[in-house]
């Protein structure tokens, strides 16, 4: 056999299996199901998940074009590829390899109006489309990428009942992906959602609307105690305390120190020590319909020195909340660990409500778990917490 020839048939049958796979599982419709489909970048995973693009509403079409472990790769558009978990695909049948990624959809006239307590843009399309959404600062504003879609859009009208909406207009941004921009009259983000209505004719974009009174009073806070149940988090590298009983003691405590401030309306995804996967709470959450979201962690590390407060948002819009927590935090005397963005965790994820993700301090390190034991230092946490929520909200214009 000639030299480097058995490395090249070993090459071909390793191409030969893919291909059977890919011919397999590859060309087929698909719609999403299930409880919180969502759409990842890549195939890559850390304790967190993969990067995670944007959730979808349930009976999306996408195509899917090849199939890795538990996720589908599926095409967005001709540049546009996503990873979406087998489980949250029903296939559909099966299309010719040669047929483009999507046949001619097009985009209808959009409509912006109001009602008592949010703004809409309703985008008529003629099939339920992926789409992902992304925050824009400065000026604020809402972006939705349409995948698969061509403008037939010959107008858009806008309505004064819109209040928060100041503009909307649209981009070809490429042939296959329209961009619909949103503009908000108020630099912070309230937050937004996308659904398809009843019909399934029309992509409904939610934006949530500025309060009109600034008053940490009139706001629904929602606290979540991470962790609890099955899923006991980090413990103390002395007292072996468990995060998940700690961070239930500091909710509680952030729960009383905004009921004594006045706040009527406070949602706790927990109140005892029980499982609670993340779509549960998730479902919680946006059955409350908060106006914030403060999640309760406590930190940990191989590195018994790291110590330190921080706290984490997903997206840009959202930050400022989190810097402001951050801020009354560290003047507890904790050292400081950082204001985190870009992260990937679950609560994290809806773009419904601001939220923000507060490590307390490192049950790895000494000098932090020995304040953690302190029901002391819950109250003065907690006290923190809510300040930062102040300091937030006197941030903003009317």
């Amino acid at each position: 056999m000639p030299k480097g020839f058995l490395p090249i048939l070993l090459s071909l049958s390793l191409l030969t299996v893919h291909l059977a796979g890919f011919s397999q599982d590859s060309n087929w419709l698909a719609r999403t199901t299930g409880i919180l489909p969502y759409m990842e970048y890549g195939i890559g995973d850390d304790r967190l998940g993969g990067a995670k693009m944007t959730f979808l509403d349930t009976n999306v079409l996408v195509r899917i074009v090849d199939s890795f472990n538990t996720d589908y790769k599926v095409r967005l558009s001709n540049q546009h590829y996503a990873y979406i978990a087998k489980t949250s695909l029903l296939r559909q049948y099966k299309v010719d390899n040669r047929l483009p990624a999507h046949n001619a959809h097009l985009s209808g006239s959009m409509r912006v109006y109001g009602d008592t307590a949010s703004d809409y843009v309703s985008i008529g399309l003629d099939e339920r489309l992926p789409y992902r959404g992304i925050q824009m600062i400065e000026p604020s504003r809402v972006a939705i990428d349409l995948f698969g879609v061509t403008t037939n859009t010959n107008w858009i009208t806008q309505l004064h009942s819109a209040k928060e909406i100041r503009n909307t207009w649209y981009e070809q941004i490429e042939d296959d992906v329209l961009r619909v921009y949103i503009q908000l009259k108020h630099p912070q983000h309230w937050g937004y959602s996308l659904s398809y209505d009843s019909t399934g004719r029309h992509l409904i974009v939610r934006i949530r609307r500025q309060p009109a009174v600034l008053d940490i009073r009139k706001l629904r806070i929602a606290i979540d105690a991470g962790h609890g149940g099955d899923n006991s988090g980090a413990s103390g590298i002395t007292s072996k305390v468990l995060e998940k009983n700690y961070t239930l003691l500091i909710a509680e405590q952030v729960r009383k120190a905004l009921k004594t401030a006045g706040v009527k309306s406070v949602f706790m995804t927990r109140t005892i020590d029980t499982s609670l996967s993340m779509p549960e709470r998730i479902a919680m959450l946006k059955s409350f319909d908060p106006h914030l979201l403060i999640s309760v962690h406590l930190n940990s590390s191989g590195n018994d020195t790291v110590q330190g407060t921080s706290t984490y948002y997903r997206y840009i819009g959202f930050r400022p909340l989190s810097q402001s927590i951050l801020e009354r935090m560290l003047s507890l005397g904790l050292k400081e660990y950082g204001n985190v963005g870009n992260f990937n965790f679950s609560l994290s994820g809806p773009t419904d409500y601001p939220n923000a993700l507060v490590e307390v301090a490192f049950l790895s390190n000494l000098e932090d778990e020995k304040k953690i034991l302190s029901p002391k230092f819950h109250k003065a946490v907690a006290q923190k917490i809510y300040l930062g929520i102040v300091d937030w909200l006197k941030q903003m214009k009317p």
